[in-house]
């Protein structure tokens, strides 16, 4: 007699209704991959909205390093030794260097 066993029917083992199988384990793959992937999106929108918080985003100078400052003065030293520019010139950028 052909009747509704175990495993066969609306809610034996081997709908997804009644057990875990292989379409239920798919499922819940698809949900969470789904889940991953918006969560993956918002973060990615906000860093691309903020920048990754740099403070080139802002345009603010960044203080010269000891040594980026020596080679500045020098540079400078030798622009004025060699008449590219004048002793008003000079003091200007030697002011701005702080040195």
């Amino acid at each position: 007699m052909m009747g509704y066993g175990p495993g066969y029917g609306h809610y034996g083992y081997g709908s997804m209704m009644g057990g875990y199988g292989f379409g239920g384990f798919l499922m819940m793959l698809v949900g969470l991959l789904f889940v991953v992937g918006i969560v993956l999106l918002v973060v990615w929108a906000v860093r691309a909205s903020h920048g990754h918080g740099s403070s080139t985003q802002y345009n603010v100078p960044q203080a010269p390093t000891a040594v980026g400052h020596d080679e500045a003065v020098a540079i400078t030293k030798r622009r004025l030794a060699s008449g590219e520019i004048t002793t008003e010139q000079y003091g200007e950028i030697m002011r701005t260097l702080g040195a």
